[in-house]
């Protein structure tokens, strides 16, 4: 940040800059106080310096509340006939494109069109969020040997890569807004280097009060059908 002419020159310059003016600030102020005249002269002078500080330099500190943070959950409820398996599961983090790549929350007035809600964040990166509730939703199966990130090393037998493809709230079909998650997924037998099985898994829900909370409750729901029906495909699929 800047005040007057010439380039800037860091935070550093910023600083010194803002320091300078407000002591001349303070100068003006204790002479302000000594005579009568001088604080019907000089008080505005310094009314009006501080103003330029302040507007013209800018605060150092930001005065826009911090955004609130949401976040969703894993499911923990899966179909009687999920099968158990003997096999060890690596989940690679979803690939999404830059606009769903993101802490903020994704909207789409129209097809063409993506913005963000404003005030509200997820606690995570939307592809780092998803993947972190797949396995927490594989784990809470209990029908699976072992589940992990690709990070920890885990010597497994699949590996599932998803795409995050739809992760949005639209409002140009309801008003209120209709939330929209489709993720693609792939489950790679590792020894063979094959992908053994391919899918689609999309969920749309309606948003039935017009706040934040009422936007995070449906994306929760929409998420967590596509968890579920995510998860018993997987574990559906034949052993390597």
């Amino acid at each position: 940040m800047m005040c007057g002419r010439g380039p800037a020159t860091g935070g550093k310059a910023a600083r010194r800059g803002a320091v300078g003016v407000e002591a001349v600030v303070r100068s003006i102020a204790r002479c302000a106080a000594r005579t009568p005249w001088s604080r019907v002269v000089l008080r505005p002078v310094a009314l009006a310096l501080g103003s330029a500080l302040a507007l013209g330099c800018g605060s150092l500190i930001n005065s826009e509340p911090p955004p609130d943070l949401y976040s969703l959950t894993p499911k923990s409820t899966f179909p009687e006939e999920t099968p158990a398996v003997a096999w060890q599961l690596v989940i690679e983090e979803p690939i999404a494109a830059r606009g769903l790549d993101t802490t903020r929350i994704a909207a789409r007035p129209t097809p063409t069109q993506l913005q963000y809600i404003a005030g509200a964040r997820w606690t995570n990166r939307a592809p780092r969020m998803v993947q972190t509730l797949l396995i927490e939703s594989f784990e809470n199966s209990e029908r699976i040997v072992a589940v992990g990130r690709q990070a920890l090393g885990l010597r497994s037998d699949y590996s599932l890569k998803t795409e995050l493809r739809e992760f949005q709230v639209e409002y140009f079909e309801r008003p209120l807004g209709l939330v929209r998650v489709r993720i693609n997924a792939k489950l790679v037998a590792l020894a063979r280097q094959k992908i053994v099985a391919s899918r689609n898994f999309e969920r749309t829900v309606a948003v039935e009060t017009g706040d934040v909370s009422g936007i995070v409750d449906a994306f929760d729901e929409a998420l967590g059908g596509v968890l579920k029906r995510l998860v018993h495909w997987s574990l559906t699929q034949a052993a390597p």
